[in-house]
């Protein structure tokens, strides 16, 4: 990838003309790039091909794939909606390895450590590149230039769009689904190994020439309600176990306990109320990490103070959102991932917390999505510079450790707010620009950190909002100076000239380019 012709992107980024063998096409800015065309079409399949009383019962995974026609040079998708729970994925790759099977590109919706053994897939070039996020040790593997080909980084939305718009031909979904019927229908809120909803894993259904549903708790046609139609499934397939539910509670879902995160979480709620955004019948999304799940128990006390109550959440839910739901907080939940029991539970009872997908909440080539109808969002940042971009992936070694999530989808709130430590082991988060661009500036409205309060000079409507507030308001450079006054100016990290990731914008553009680490 060295070698590959480079080109300057309108956010001034250095991204390649082509990735793996493929052209893509360079950022073009927020709102150009309007592709013409028709959505892709999977193959015709034929009732004649699958048997009269519906039973698409194989014997095992390893036949289901057989029967699919695995071989070298596949596209293979899985969703994560176990996240750190997932025991299927790994034994896809086991198969492949033992039938010898070889450069197959893995398109997760996510992956977690749980995924690390497929490290040495990666090695012996039975998994040739991922699209999809690298966390832990396989980010720390692609970030050293270990992978064959080179990661490709999409949002949850622009994972939906890319197989929605032909980018990506996906060979074979394999689907985890928690509860089955023998037809193929599924879904995610019953069995033993129920987590919720199986939206990450629609498109691989919807567009995927063979799919093949895994479940440990086959039950009698039909499986009410169903997430997955059966009509898109080629295969199922009944095994002991396919996932770890309370493993669905991993990492970033759990709620900070830190004295200056809860700050941030605080700092963050009041802005929102002096910015007038903490109204009756207003919306809001919290991100996964520790302060913006934290946040919502402050606006559930505020609305409460207020005797208002929100028309709808997005989710990740997770209990704290699940309580405002029982308490008459919020009249709906739109959730697209469940990050713990309690939001496992609440989906299969209460018919206001509503199962959506990346097609209704993050899908950018489609007519209008749920994210854009947000009053406010809060998501979280590894870094942030200047002019208000963001970075979510690397940290500012160049180290890719985490995945771009929903994040990008929902900077297209009508307020996005990034609540951020203003230094991280002695590290300031404020650069004068990000190691890697996941966020343009000019959608990022508000900086939260616990010495401060930055809004984004674009937003004079909030500026004259907060001038009697008595909140902290200060300017992003003064916030930067601040830091760099505690911590020092940091060295700039320097890479070796050779790509191993690039990161996609929502539009299916290259924002970003993602660069070995130097030893």
């Amino acid at each position: 990838m060295s070698k590959v012709k480079l080109v300057v992107n309108a956010a001034g980024r250095s991204v390649p003309t082509e990735v793996n063998g493929k052209p893509v096409i360079a950022y073009k800015g927020i709102g150009k790039h309007k592709p013409e065309g028709r959505k892709f079409g999977p193959r015709i399949s034929s009732c004649a091909d699958f048997p009269d009383d519906g039973n698409k019962l194989v014997p095992s995974l390893k036949e289901a794939l057989i029967r699919s026609g695995l071989k070298d040079g596949m596209t293979i998708s899985t969703h994560h909606h176990f996240r750190n729970g997932d025991l299927i994925a790994v034994q896809i790759f086991d198969i492949a390895s033992e039938l010898g099977v070889k450069n197959l590109v893995w398109f997760p919706s996510a992956s977690f450590e749980c995924h690390a053994p497929l490290i040495k897939y990666l090695e012996d070039g039975t998994i040739h590149h991922i699209e999809g996020s690298m966390n832990g040790q396989l980010g720390r593997f692609t970030s050293h230039g270990k992978m064959k080909g080179v990661g490709v980084l999409r949002s949850h939305g622009g994972r939906y769009q890319a197989v929605q718009d032909g980018e990506v031909a996906i060979d074979i979904a394999v689907i985890a689904a928690p509860t089955a019927d023998f037809f193929g229908n599924a879904n995610g809120v019953d069995g033993p190994a129920a987590c919720g909803l199986l939206g990450f894993a629609l498109a691989d259904s919807q567009y995927a020439d063979k799919v093949i549903v895994v479940t440990d708790n086959l039950v009698p046609f039909p499986c009410v309600p169903w997430q997955i139609q059966g009509n898109y499934v080629d295969h199922v397939v009944q095994v002991d176990q396919v996932g770890v539910p309370s493993k669905i509670v991993s990492g970033t879902t759990e709620i900070t306990k830190s004295p200056d995160r809860l700050l941030l979480a605080e700092m963050t709620a009041r802005f929102c109320e002096h910015a007038g955004i903490i109204k009756d019948g207003f919306s809001f999304q919290a991100g996964a990490g520790g302060t913006a799940l934290s946040i919502g128990i402050y606006f559930a006390e505020l609305l409460k103070a207020k005797g208002m109550k929100a028309r709808f959440a997005r989710g990740g839910s997770n209990k704290y959102l699940v309580n405002m739901l029982n308490e008459g907080l919020v009249d709906f939940i739109l959730d697209g991932q469940t990050f713990d029991l309690d939001g496992v539970k609440s989906m299969r009872e209460n018919p206001n917390h509503v199962s959506t997908s990346p097609f209704t909440s993050y899908n950018y080539h489609g007519k209008g999505n749920f994210a854009s109808m947000l009053d406010v969002v809060i998501l979280g940042a590894t870094e942030v510079d200047v002019n208000f971009n963001a970075n979510v992936v690397t940290h500012s070694d160049g180290l890719l450790l985490h995945g771009i999530g929903g994040w990008q989808n929902c900077l297209f709130a009508k307020c996005t707010i990034l609540p951020v430590p203003l230094f991280r082991d002695r590290i300031p988060v404020i650069r004068d620009e990000v190691t890697t661009l996941c966020g343009p500036g000019e959608l990022i409205d508000v900086i939260v950190t616990e010495r401060g309060i930055a809004i984004n000079p674009l937003r004079t409507d909030l500026i004259e909002r907060m001038k009697n507030s008595g909140l902290p308001i200060k300017t992003i450079h003064e916030l930067k100076a601040e830091a760099e006054k505690i911590c020092g100016v940091p060295a700039k990290q320097k890479f070796e000239n050779e790509i191993v990731a690039v990161v996609k914008w929502i539009d299916g553009t290259v924002l970003d380019t993602i660069y070995k680490v130097m030893p």
